[in-house]
């Protein structure tokens, strides 16, 4: 049996109550969305996820912290060639989505409902076809940047399940996430493909606003879009 490593967790689980509507999400769908045994209660062992068995072997892309899930949804109708795993242990954001994959008819989508750490452990190495990181929680006080997802403690599991030349994509509009981002990201194993301006502060191609994005934009930050690959 593995050892489980002690992790402290900083983010929200909860926040309002629930409506009707959306305890009925989680209480009929979500485990039929689940990736797997990701629990270190149901796999103790750290039996990595049959990714073929989940998505009969479609390329796999990532979406740590998925927030209300407008992105995810709008990635898995564009790319139904595409199998895509969401983490989120936010219950409120989890909830949302599922309401949004009903909506939108999608079967190409895995949810888990939890610490993206525990989920990374058991993803095989080089699964993981694109990865996306999107407004991540900001931490911005200096003494709680050691929070943030862009350091050592999660790039180094994710990189690993990322296979050779996998694309990460990273938005934020917080100045100094994008500093610590491009100092630790790198340190990962991954490259910086930007040539110039645009290539930060133009959207993807297929991009869709979020609602944090749009909450940026109303007070008035400026979005930076970054684009690495795997090395």
């Amino acid at each position: 049996m593995t050892k489980r490593p002690h992790r402290n967790f900083y983010g929200r689980l909860k926040g309002k109550t629930l409506k009707k509507s959306q305890r009925a999400y989680i209480a009929e769908d979500l485990e039929a969305l689940s990736p797997g045994a990701v629990s270190w209660k149901d796999n103790p062992d750290r039996v990595p996820l049959d990714l073929e068995a989940l998505f009969g072997g479609k390329p796999v892309w990532l979406e740590v912290g998925f927030g209300g899930g407008e992105h995810l949804v709008h990635q898995a109708v564009s790319n139904p060639d595409v199998g895509i795993i969401g983490a989120e242990p936010y219950i409120n954001g989890v909830a949302m989505l599922l309401g949004k994959i009903r909506r939108a008819g999608v079967s190409n989508l895995a949810v888990h409902p939890g610490d993206a750490r525990d989920l990374m452990d058991v993803l095989p190495a080089a699964s993981i076809a694109r990865a996306f990181l999107l407004y991540p929680d900001p931490w911005p006080k200096a003494r709680h940047h050691r929070r943030r997802f862009v350091t050592q403690e999660h790039l180094v599991p994710l990189a690993r399940t990322m296979q050779p030349g996998a694309i990460l994509r990273v938005a934020t509009d917080i100045p100094d996430y994008v500093r610590q981002t491009l100092e630790e990201v790198p340190q990962a194993g991954f490259e910086w493909l930007a040539e110039g301006p645009g290539d930060w502060r133009v959207p993807w191609e297929d991009w869709i606003s979020t609602r944090y994005e749009q909450k940026a934009l109303r007070e008035g930050r400026v979005p930076h879009y970054l684009t690495f690959r795997r090395l």
